[in-house]
C-alpha cells in the first residue's frame, strides 16, 4: 500500500528493443504504464528499425539477459510477465533455466518470429527450443496467423483452421492459446482455447496501415490485465478492446506502417 492506495501490478517484459518506439520493449512499457502497471524490462536484443522495416539486430549476451530477469524477480518481484522477441536459442535456454525450480507468475508468450516487414526476429534453429522450453511455462501464447501456421504445421486460412491450430499448439504445453485472426478478411476475430472451450473475441476492422507493434501491445495489455487479477477470459476481452482502440487512434508517423497509440486507447477505455 502507498498512502492508502494499492500498489500497481508489477509487469516484466522480456523482449527486444525497437529504436522507433512502436514495438518491442518500448511499446510494452508504454502499454503497461498507460494501463496502470509498473513496468520492468529485460532486453534480449537491440534492433535498428523504423516504420519501414528492421535494418539491424544486435543480440544481448544470454547471461546478461538472464541477469536482468533474475534481478527483477529477486528484488522487486513480478505479478505477470510477457515474453516477446527472444532472438536465439542461447537466450531462450538462459531465460528458461531461471524457471526450472520456481513457477513463473502469469506468463504471456508472444511467439515473435518475424517482423511486420518480414524480417526474421527468431533464429530458425531456435524455434524448437521456444516450443520445448518456453511454451510449457506459459499461461497463454498469442500467435498471429503466420506464427500459428508455422507452429501447427499447416497454413491457417479460415476460422476452422484457427480452431485446429489452437488445439495443436495447446498440445505443445501452454495452458491456453489465442490465435489472432487479424490477417483474415472481415471482422478482426481472435480465438481463445483453454483445452475445454473455445471463445471468440471479435472487433471491427479499422481501415489503417498504421499497425506497427500491435502484437507487442496486445500481449503487454493482456499481461497487465492478468497482473491486475482479471481471469483469463476477461483479460483477453479487455486486451482485445484495448488493441482495437490503439489501432483506431494509430499515429501516421514515418514512411511505412506507423505505430498504434496506447495512451489514446487507455483513455478511450476509461469509465465515463
Amino acid at each position: 500500500m502507498k498512502n492508502g492506495a494499492p500498489l500497481p501490478p508489477r509487469i516484466l517484459t522480456i523482449a527486444g528493443s525497437d529504436s522507433s518506439g512502436g514495438a518491442g520493449i518500448q511499446a510494452d512499457l508504454k502499454v503497461i504504464t498507460c494501463l496502470g502497471g509498473y513496468g520492468m524490462s529485460a532486453i534480449t536484443a537491440l534492433t535498428a528499425q523504423d516504420t519501414r522495416g528492421v535494418w539491424g539486430i544486435h543480440p544481448v549476451p544470454p547471461e546478461f539477459v538472464a541477469q536482468q530477469v533474475e534481478l527483477c524477480l529477486a528484488d522487486i518481484g513480478v505479478d505477470a510477465m510477457k515474453m516477446g522477441m527472444l532472438c536465439n536459442e542461447p537466450i531462450i535456454r538462459a531465460v528458461a533455466k531461471l524457471f526450472l525450480w520456481a513457477p513463473s507468475p502469469h506468463l504471456v508468450v508472444d511467439p515473435v518470429m518475424f517482423s511486420k516487414s518480414g524480417h526474421r526476429l527468431l533464429d530458425e534453429s531456435a524455434e524448437r527450443a521456444l516450443v520445448e522450453l518456453i511454451f510449457p511455462l506459459a499461461e497463454v501464447v498469442t500467435p498471429n496467423l503466420p506464427e500459428a501456421s508455422r507452429l501447427a504445421g499447416f497454413e491457417v486460412t479460415d476460422a476452422a483452421g484457427m480452431r485446429g491450430a489452437a488445439q495443436m499448439i495447446l498440445a505443445l504445453g501452454p495452458r491456453a492459446v489465442i490465435v489472432k485472426g487479424g490477417h483474415l478478411p472481415g471482422v478482426a476475430a481472435d480465438l481463445l482455447y483453454d483445452g475445454r472451450e473455445f471463445y471468440t473475441f471479435s472487433a471491427e476492422r479499422i481501415d489503417t496501415k498504421n499497425t506497427h507493434g500491435t502484437g507487442c501491445s496486445y500481449s503487454a495489455a493482456l499481461a497487465t490485465a492478468l497482473g491486475r487479477g482479471l481471469p483469463l477470459v476477461e483479460a483477453v476481452a479487455f486486451a482485445k478492446k484495448f488493441i482495437t482502440e490503439a489501432i483506431r487512434h494509430s499515429l501516421p508517423f514515418g514512411h511505412g506502417c506507423g505505430p498504434t497509440d496506447p495512451l489514446a486507447a487507455a483513455r478511450a477505455l476509461e469509465p465515463r
